[in-house]
């Protein structure tokens, strides 16, 4: 499970079956806020996925950019990275 693309690649993807998302465990979160309208949000995570037939687990940190609007706040991008088991977010 890798790759990189938009989002409309990505609900693509997920309506074709080709990739179907049955968990994701979340063990480590962090948060970082730049000044009153930008954040930073890291997760670990352990994701079980079927994926072209086949189930899958695998462990990433997951990276989201967030921009606030009013009193929104608006996910602009993330990024999954693969990591090993010894891995751990810093607080």
């Amino acid at each position: 499970m890798s790759g990189s693309w938009k989002k409309e690649r990505e609900l693509e993807i997920i309506e074709s079956g080709s990739i179907w998302y049955k968990n994701a465990e979340v063990h480590d979160v962090a948060v970082e806020i730049f000044g009153d309208d930008t954040a930073v949000l890291w997760n670990r995570i352990t994701l079980t996925a079927n994926v072209r037939g086949n189930d899958v687990e695998n462990e990433f940190t997951v990276t989201e950019f967030y921009r606030k609007e009013g009193e929104d706040w608006k996910l602009l991008d993330l990024t999954f990275s693969s990591v090993r088991d010894t891995h751990e977010i810093e607080h």
